[in-house]
């Protein structure tokens, strides 16, 4: 294997030359680069990572721990990280855990390997515990309120939330359920403070029975339907927590012969890539997950590059509501679906030839 004294011998070059032309340094003629672009190809040479990191104390890499890998949600916020990563010429190593004391282990694991860490911790009361264990080392967190000034990028759950249920009742509905999500998961506690919000925006008495208990899994929206059409009055509309649940609860009213909107009207939140083209489409709120990622990234990468703590910064992304079959408002005339999701962002390095597609797996984010 070719050393970079090697290349320096046979470019006629200092072994700084070539370690200067190797990292794209300005300070070298133009006539001593093409000798050294020559001999590294000529001798199949490429610079040894390992020993860049140690001569600059930086590995070039950045963790990422998430709570899961599965789902639309969760690959459009690593699509976005990672994107954003490549540009700053950083690689990504990710991990899931589940539970605080995985979380934990897998941060103190990553730390001494990454220039810095992304962390979505769902639950707030696991956040001063990993932010110990990171200690001073950059980290950003995701989807979590901000505590003892520690930097995070979250979504406007509650005002999303309010947006969602204030359409439903601005159509006339009054009995408006809500599938909850995970007991002390950040994002379903906003949502549901946002479906309360409205509540009383609107003049109408909190009823717990409306509360229908979920996971943010699909299966927990089918459940649902049993509580929901149990229910004395049963709700003319349903706000589900996130999409998954809200499909799930398509699916079991279609099961049983209830019309949606005509009979219950249902709305979720996420605007995962298939709630367009599930039957009817679904009224959501539009998270751009890819932007989270690649917001998050760029918070930490100005952390490290001023190689010292920078004071926390707490960075909420919109939502919007995005109203399409399922709520029962009268369709824009433009569209058959009503109004538009977002653009979704685009992969720069996709190869946009023909291939053939494959369905993905989809699970809950949690």
């Amino acid at each position: 294997m070719a050393t970079i004294h090697d290349v320096a011998r046979a470019a006629g070059v200092s072994t700084a030359t070539v370690s200067r032309v190797l990292n794209g340094n300005a300070r070298v003629s133009d006539e001593s680069s093409g000798r050294v672009l020559a001999a590294a190809a000529r001798l199949d040479y490429s610079p040894n990572p390992a020993a860049r990191s140690l001569r600059q104390r930086r590995s070039h890499a950045l963790g990422i721990l998430l709570p899961d890998l599965y789902g639309e949600f969760f690959s459009e916020v690593i699509r976005g990280i990672d994107h954003e990563a490549r540009r700053a010429k950083f690689q990504v190593l990710i991990s899931s855990s589940h539970g605080e004391a995985e979380a934990l282990a897998a941060a103190r694991s990553m730390r001494g390997r990454v220039d810095g860490l992304v962390v979505m911790a769902p639950r707030s009361r696991s956040i001063p515990s990993i932010d110990r264990a990171i200690g001073h080392f950059p980290a950003v967190f995701l989807n979590t309120r901000s505590i003892n000034g520690t930097r995070a990028v979250t979504v406007a759950n509650t005002e999303g939330a309010r947006q969602v249920v204030g359409h439903l009742l601005g159509l006339g509905h009054r009995t408006v359920a809500v599938i909850l999500g995970p007991r002390g998961n950040t994002d379903a506690d906003e949502r549901l403070a946002g479906y309360r919000q409205a509540m009383a925006d609107a003049g109408i008495e909190s009823n717990p029975a409306l509360e229908i208990a979920g996971d943010f899994t699909e299966s927990s929206g089918f459940r649902a339907a049993t509580q929901l059409l149990a229910l004395k009055p049963k709700p003319s509309a349903v706000f589900a927590t996130n999409d998954y649940m809200a499909i799930g609860l398509l699916s079991a009213l279609g099961t049983r012969a209830v019309r949606v909107p005509a009979d219950m009207a249902v709305a979720g939140f996420d605007d995962i890539a298939i709630a367009q083209y599930v039957t009817p489409a679904l009224t959501t709120v539009h998270v751009d997950a890819y932007e989270l990622g690649a917001c998050a990234v760029r918070q930490l990468l100005a952390a490290i590059s001023a190689h010292k703590e920078m004071s926390g910064r707490h960075q909420i992304l919109p939502a919007t509501l995005v109203i399409r079959q399922s709520c029962g408002a009268p369709l824009d005339s433009r569209t058959a679906t009503g109004r538009p999701a977002p653009p979704r962002h685009p992969d720069p390095h996709r190869d946009t030839r023909t291939r053939p597609s494959h369905a993905g797996r989809k699970e809950a984010r949690t």
